[in-house]
């Protein structure tokens, strides 16, 4: 066994992934105050290479050294928008066709591991504030809620953990690979 090269792990340049193909998935930060979650979100994206990040409220745009810090350049890959209010991206992603979901802990979420997309259809996932969480008004827009299933004494992940189960559960399900 021996750890692959750059040149034989054989990855796309920035005006490749530009031009290719992207999975039917749009990420939506809904106030994240982490910067460094922020870069997570656009190295998750480049990696499962997602259409688009929408950044809203409070949430930080690049370009910005602590964004970076974690995103190692995705920010030049991944198309992203930043949004005055969540509102009005999910208002923008539902005329658009997305269905519209939140991670979060709700009454009546579904557990990711239940969850089964439709076929054919766009998906926007929605990730909320570190302290607060997804918007109520926000959540009451969604086409369904999320929720990851959790065994420990802690009721919350990170955002970026989240994030990079949600993405890789809904890719693996919508046969991305």
């Amino acid at each position: 066994m021996k750890k692959l090269s750059m040149e034989e792990l054989d990855r796309l340049s920035v005006e490749e992934f530009k031009e290719t193909k992207k999975s039917p998935l749009v990420l939506v930060l809904d106030n994240v105050r982490s910067l460094n979650n922020v870069g997570s979100a656009f190295r998750t994206g480049d990696a499962f290479r997602i259409e688009k990040i929408f950044l809203c409220g409070i949430t930080g745009t690049p370009p910005h050294r602590d964004i970076q810090k974690t995103a190692l350049g995705a920010t030049e890959s991944v198309e992203w928008e930043y949004c005055l209010n969540t509102m009005e991206a999910v208002n923008k992603l539902k005329t658009e066709g997305y269905k519209i979901c939140a991670l979060e802990q709700v009454d009546n979420s579904i557990m990711l591991d239940k969850f089964s997309p439709e076929s054919n259809q766009k998906y926007a996932l929605i990730f909320g504030n570190e302290v607060f969480g997804v918007e109520e008004e926000v959540l009451k827009a969604c086409d369904k809620v999320l929720e990851i299933p959790q065994l420990g004494t802690k009721h919350s992940l990170n955002i970026s953990v989240s994030l990079g189960i949600a993405v890789w559960d809904l890719m693996v399900k919508m046969k991305q690979f």
